[in-house]
C-alpha cells in the first residue's frame, strides 16, 4: 500500500490560501477508489498531506483526478518552493499497532 507525503512550503501569507483549496477538495479526495487515508497538517510555513492508498493503481488514478487537479490548479501561486513529494511503502517497526500507518 503505497503511502504518500507531501510537503507545500508556502510563501509568506499564503498558507490560509493552501489550507483553504485543501478543505475544499479532500471531501472529493476521501471518495477516490482505494483512498485510506488523506490528512492534511499545517506548520508555521508549510503543509504537510499524509496519504494512504490501497494500492498503485488507486494512487495513480488520484494523480491523474479532478481533485488533485483543482488543488494543484488553486494552490500553485502560494507555493515558496516546489513541491516535495515521496511515496513510499510502509515499513512496520515495533508495535504493531503503533508502527503502521
Amino acid at each position: 500500500m503505497p503511502v504518500v507525503i507531501a510537503t507545500i512550503k508556502t510563501k509568506p501569507g499564503r498558507r490560509e490560501e493552501v489550507l483553504n483549496a485543501f478543505a475544499e477538495h479532500s471531501l472529493a479526495v476521501h471518495s477516490e477508489n482505494g483512498c485510506q487515508l488523506y490528512a492534511v497538517h499545517a506548520g508555521a510555513d508549510r503543509v504537510t498531506v499524509v496519504e494512504k492508498w490501497a494500492d498503485q493503481a488507486s494512487l495513480d488514478a488520484h494523480s491523474e483526478g479532478q481533485a488533485l487537479g483543482a488543488i494543484a490548479t488553486a494552490i500553485t501561486d502560494a507555493l515558496a518552493e516546489p513541491l516535495d513529494i515521496a511515496v513510499m511503502e510502509a515499513f512496520p517497526a515495533g508495535d504493531t499497532i503503533k508502527g503502521l500507518l
